[in-house]
């Protein structure tokens, strides 16, 4: 069973890319704050939540011209939203996951169009193949507040205020391969993913019902499986979002990240980067460990995404260490390039067929 498993690293210099709301009681009656957590000591960590990295992807996928993709719409009633729940046909059901109970349309809005609703006929859930941790500051720091006024109108000045902080992100992604295009028939929670509307659909579409993990599914080709995969780590190359932006203008896309292709769910690289004084830091040491202990579960070169200018005084010896193991044998192979040309190459493998094995 393996993954897409990676890490990555977003420099927020002056940032307020994820918001909590207003805070009452403060001088002023409209401060917006930064989510943070706060630690031991009362030091404080700004995050980024995992719902919101899944927004910015899911907007930048459904948006940029460059990538293909096919989103489900968007149904509400009186007190509930939710996509059309069928991954056969679109792609962010497939590869994000859902629930969806069964269809009775009550409540439901008049702008709706509900012709082109997936009848459902028994309440459906899918996990979602992809996972995103919280991205959290590799260091406590200071929350600062920006104070301001809007006074370009007669009378008093209206003062405003917000937090913003100067960190780096730090988050863990996983894609689970084998579930990416494949959709069981489980009573399992999670496990029903299609009912019976969405199976007779599956056969119509050619798909016939095969064995995985021990339980019925369908199963989407390769290729079309793959094509799904490389898109969605294209949205990673392209990623935009985060609030504040009119203001602050932070890039979100990775400034550092590493990939492979593991045997597994664990997650491998969570200790290789640290803080040091504050910055972002590769422990030399805990890169070699990781190697070394999971080379049997390497099914690829490791990815680095990293941009010159952001770490420099780290890069000769990382390369030097990779080039050790490799020569030992641990590392079959590695390419170390610009974020966005490391992520468009892993996603051009995976349209490869002799790497349609990593979809086992």
């Amino acid at each position: 069973m393996a993954h897409v498993t990676g890490l990555l690293l977003i420099d927020a210099p002056a940032s307020a890319l994820n918001n909590v709301g207003t805070l009452q009681g403060e001088r002023t009656d409209n401060i917006v704050a930064v989510k943070h957590i706060q630690t031991k000591g009362y030091k404080t960590l700004p995050y980024v939540s995992a719902q919101a990295f899944r927004y910015w992807l899911r907007t930048t996928l459904e948006t940029n011209e460059d990538i293909e993709w096919k989103s489900a719409p968007i149904f509400r009633e009186a007190k509930i939203a939710y996509t059309d729940s069928n991954p056969l046909i679109y792609w962010d059901d497939d590869l994000f996951g859902y629930m969806r109970a069964e269809s009775k349309k009550t409540g439901a809005k008049k702008e709706d169009v509900r012709e082109t609703e997936t009848p459902t006929t028994t309440t459906i859930t899918r996990v979602s193949p992809f996972r995103v941790s919280t991205l959290v500051a590799i260091s406590p720091t200071r929350l600062v507040e920006d104070f301001g006024v809007m006074a370009r109108q007669e009378g008093d000045p209206v003062p405003h205020q917000h937090q913003f902080y100067r960190t780096t992100l730090k988050g863990l992604l996983s894609l689970d391969l084998r579930s990416a295009g494949t959709f069981w028939v489980s009573e399992r929670t999670g496990f029903r993913n299609l009912d019976d509307t969405r199976v007779k659909m599956a056969e119509e579409m050619g798909l016939e019902k095969e064995t995985v993990d021990n339980v019925e599914a369908y199963r989407l080709p390769d290729h079309e499986r793959a094509q799904r995969i490389a898109s969605l780590l294209k949205g990673i190359a392209h990623l935009e979002g985060g609030a504040k932006q009119s203001l602050h203008y932070t890039d979100v896309t990775p400034s550092f990240l590493m990939f492979a292709i593991t045997r597994g769910g664990n997650h491998l690289f969570h200790h290789v980067v640290h803080d040091r004084d504050g910055n972002p830091h590769i422990h030399l040491a805990a890169l070699e460990e990781v190697i070394r202990v999971y080379s049997d579960q390497l099914l690829s070169p490791l990815f680095i995404g990293w941009p010159k200018g952001y770490m420099d005084d780290q890069r000769e010896e990382v390369v030097t260490l990779l080039e050790n193991l490799k020569a030992e044998q641990l590392l079959s192979d590695y390419v170390l390039d610009h974020p966005r040309r490391v992520v468009l190459d892993l996603a051009e493998r995976f349209q490869n067929e002799s790497n349609y094995g990593w979809l086992r």
